[in-house]
């Protein structure tokens, strides 16, 4: 669709699923914006995906689902920074990168069976394994927590890799040029001080010390 369509520098576009479904999956936050009351509003959030759906979650209080639960036309972006990209010119300094833009109305998800299966896709996103290892939501929690889903029928994909490119002219400058690469680094396990030191750290969690 012409409000997916990538304007700017078109060949970093993507429209293919399987781009746009990695981006989403390895993301951990999204921002999604609306237009609520005249203004815009942008909230950075967790989001999930399964198959052609990206799920969002919060307190049924948030002002952000109640207007999505209403019908409100959203955007929701997810970026991944890859490294810093350092040219011979100021001008042409940027950073390699992989995001996504998702266009949409979101609909709340009502069957409870759906919504614990969007919750733990939540959890699991965040520490695969987790999910079994937990207390599952009480009815109460699950009252005070809604989600929506959002399809990723008006989704595209942008991306940058590689060098800088400077101006022909400038390549002939002694600056140095390249590549920061830049990566997400989990550090060591920090248990909580009320942990009961009987309790032993699980493999899901214990797994992060080799990353």
């Amino acid at each position: 669709m012409s409000r997916t369509r990538v304007r700017r520098v078109p060949d970093r576009g993507r429209y293919d699923r399987e781009t746009i479904d990695a981006i989403l999956d390895e993301t951990l936050v999204s921002h999604v914006g609306i237009v609520h009351d005249g203004a815009p509003v942008v909230i950075p959030t967790l989001h999930a995906r399964l198959g052609d759906r990206l799920y969002l979650h919060g307190s049924a209080a948030s002002r952000l689902l109640r207007a999505l639960e209403r019908g409100a036309e959203v955007c929701a972006t997810a970026t991944l920074i890859d490294g810093l990209v350092l040219a011979r010119s100021a001008f042409h300094h940027s950073v390699n990168y992989r995001s996504v833009v998702v266009f949409g109305t979101a609909r709340l998800v009502e069957p409870e069976q759906e919504r614990l299966r969007a919750l733990e896709l939540f959890t699991e996103k965040l520490v695969p394994g987790r999910w079994p290892d937990v207390r599952p939501p009480t009815r109460q929690e699950l009252k005070g927590t809604k989600v929506l889903s959002l399809p990723l029928d008006e989704a595209s994909a942008k991306v940058r890799t590689g060098p800088p490119v400077d101006d022909d002219e400038d390549y002939e400058l002694p600056v140095w040029a390249g590549v920061l690469p830049m990566s997400t680094v989990v550090h060591e396990p920090e248990p909580d001080p009320r942990l009961d030191p009987a309790v032993e750290m699980p493999a899901h969690v214990a797994r992060w010390r080799a990353v």
